[in-house]
């Protein structure tokens, strides 16, 4: 119970805070505009790289209510006009076709089920609006998937559920979205097992 409701939950959050993680919030968050959803929206760390005069409103959906607790200050901050949403990425409570942005930062990898989650994300956007997103993925390099996958069972214990195989542009491709426009690299500044990125902006 501690670990989960509060250990767990700050490690996340501190791991979430290295400098090249933000550097790669800041090449997609600040393109959101209009109505945005943020999936697995944590603790907040996202919330100061969004232009407030480009979003009307934000909803964050996150179903920890202790990571909810942890963006208490971020919040309190931002000029941001919010709102949380305590549901499943699965089952996203919002309308079809109603959202302008919606912004996925480092959640792909720990979403039970990342195809149903990427279904609900195409239904709940408006008409060309924009999934912006950055993952750690699968290395395309062997001796590192190999390791990837030594490390794979105590990482996700560690990490609430976090997958380091998990093959992010392989599972956007198979849920319909075209990845032409998506970038990749291992980030500087990061251990290769977590360091092989994927990143971009598609258009519904």
């Amino acid at each position: 119970m501690i670990w989960s409701k509060i250990i767990q939950p700050r490690l996340i959050s501190l791991g979430c805070t290295s400098k090249p993680i933000r550097k790669q919030r800041s090449k997609v968050v600040p393109q959101a505009e209009g109505r945005v959803l943020e999936i697995g929206f944590g603790s907040g760390h996202n919330l100061p790289f969004y232009n407030d005069k480009k979003i009307t409103n934000l909803i964050g959906l996150e179903p920890s209510v202790s990571m909810q607790k942890l963006s208490k200050k971020r919040l309190n901050d931002s000029k941001v006009n919010f709102e949380f949403l305590t549901a499943s990425a699965e089952e996203i409570p919002i309308k079809t076709n109603s959202i302008d942005t919606v912004v996925c930062t480092y959640t792909l990898c720990s979403i039970p089920n990342p195809d149903i989650a990427l279904s609900e994300i195409s239904r709940v956007l408006k008409k060309d609006g924009k999934f912006l997103f950055t993952e750690h993925s699968k290395s395309p390099d062997v001796k590192v998937s190999k390791f990837q996958k030594r490390l794979a069972p105590i990482w996700k214990i560690l990490g609430d559920g976090c997958h380091l195989t998990r093959d992010i542009r392989g599972i956007l491709s198979d849920s319909g979205f075209n990845i032409d426009s998506t970038e990749d690299m291992y980030i500087p500044g990061t251990p290769k097992f977590i360091g092989y990125h994927v990143w971009g902006l598609i258009r519904k």
